[in-house]
């Protein structure tokens, strides 16, 4: 658990009537499995459900158990904030309602950039702390929404349950044990070849998978995004933000590696690993490069490498079964899977409870920037994430700003200007950008301040 003792002090809080009251805005898949869990997580209330189609909203909450009764269309605050006080949840599609209708803390999970960012920083003017699903706003802006936050004395979060929480989590613990972090990550399912995919090829590369994926009918640009590499780099670019860890400057390696081999590779190339430097991110995948799988597969998990120091170190690394390399002087831990929406109340209940956030930018040392998945013409509007032009791929802030790299977060709606081949990262000289003024604001702010 991330803070102690938070679940006899949500007792306490739903046995003074007073629970914690949500805000969950974006009905989607990260949404539903968090609404299946509150429902059964005693304190926490999600008094209102915002999204732009109603429907979904209400569809989504009955599906996860929530009774019909309890279910009630608003769309003022007022009604929003009456239908909470009877134990009902309000859902709208109307933000603004839902972050003035008294609610403590607001969960953005919409995955748009822009969005998440406008109802961010109106949050925070409300004195209303905010847990970010939506990654993709924290990689591009996270740095100056959390120093708002801060300004307005209320918390930026992480979502646990999402990778870049627990990762943070297992780097700070790490730390806190004395020990130095080699190298901290998650797994995935890779091949090169992903890069190149769309929305219409996506589900061609999850075999018998594609059919549930389907059903439970997923976005097929959202989940290009995790098959493409782009949410792989997002997330190690949120990880770098908030530990300090320094990414690789010419992306992710995406390694062939299991649990058993995490702390024999993950390591420095000069030292027998496949690692620029120490102290970075790194994604591994669960498929050799041929397709087949990967014994003792890290695909759902997360993991944190660290170096013994000292060679007593070592030696309890070896007494106590510690998964070490052959040297003895690199050991790693590892969870094997994350439960996605599932396990978000920490997030929220150390927001609520503690003031404490699980994860938050504190520099800004990472960028996601856009590299062509095919050759691209003068004129064309880029798709952004998960689309047909560009997938993600990781580097340091400070080479891409030297470079004139665009982040990938203003890259949706660029028109090109010029042609640019496959296999490059496109640059300012590149596109003509259609940016938000509020992301240009908080970008300036980042980069000020980073």
């Amino acid at each position: 658990m991330p803070c102690a003792d938070l679940a006899r002090r949500l007792l306490a809080r739903q046995n003074s009537g007073k629970p914690v009251r949500i805000g969950l805005v974006g009905a989607g898949k990260f949404g539903t499995m968090f609404l299946a869990q509150a429902r059964t997580t005693v304190g926490l209330h999600p008094s209102v459900v915002v999204d732009l189609d109603r429907s979904r909203a209400v569809a989504s909450l009955a599906r996860v158990g929530w009774p019909a009764e309890q279910i009630v269309t608003v769309t003022t605050a007022g009604e929003a904030a009456d239908v909470a006080s009877r134990g009902g949840i309000g859902v709208t599609d109307n933000v603004a309602a839902a972050i003035d209708s008294g609610i403590d803390v607001l969960v953005e999970s919409t995955g748009n950039v822009s969005a998440a960012a406008h109802h961010a920083a109106a949050a925070f003017e409300a004195g209303v702390h905010v847990v970010m699903v939506t990654v993709e706003a924290d990689v591009l802006v996270g740095l100056a929404l959390a120093r708002r936050a801060a300004a307005a004395g209320v918390v930026y979060s992480m979502a646990y349950g999402d990778q870049p929480a627990l990762i943070c989590e297992m780097v700070d613990w790490a730390r806190c044990c004395g020990f130095s972090v080699t190298a901290a990550g998650k797994g995935t399912r890779h091949l090169p070849v992903f890069h190149e995919s769309t929305p219409e090829t996506v589900f061609d590369h999850y075999g018998e998978e594609a059919e549930s994926l389907k059903r439970d009918a997923v976005n097929p640009r959202m989940f290009n995004s995790f098959l493409d590499g782009t949410k792989s780099s997002i997330e190690m670019a949120a990880v770098s933000n908030a530990t300090g860890l320094v990414p690789p400057e010419f992306g992710l390696q995406f390694p062939s590696i299991g649990t058993d081999r995490l702390a024999e590779m993950l390591k420095p190339k000069n030292e027998g690993g496949v690692l620029e430097h120490r102290g970075t991110v790194e994604v591994v995948s669960c498929l050799k490069r041929d397709g087949t799988a990967v014994d003792n597969d890290l695909r759902w998990g997360v993991y944190v490498v660290v170096e013994a120091e000292h060679e007593y170190v070592r030696e309890c690394f070896r007494q106590y079964g510690i998964p070490s390399d052959a040297s003895g002087r690199y050991g790693a831990a590892w969870r094997p899977n994350h439960w996605i929406g599932l396990e978000l109340g920490p997030s929220i209940a150390a927001a609520a409870i503690d003031g404490k956030a699980i994860g938050v930018a504190g520099q800004h040392v990472a960028e996601v920037v856009g590299c062509t998945k095919s050759d691209l013409s003068a004129g064309q509007v880029v798709d952004g994430e998960g689309g047909h032009c560009v997938w993600g791929r990781l580097t340091t802030s400070a080479a891409a700003q030297q470079r004139g790299e665009v982040p990938l977060g203003f890259l949706e709606g660029a028109r090109l200007i010029r042609d640019v081949p496959r296999g490059a990262v496109l640059t300012s000289a590149d596109v003509e950008l259609d940016v938000d003024r509020l992301l240009l604001e908080l970008r300036a702010e980042t980069l000020a301040s980073g």
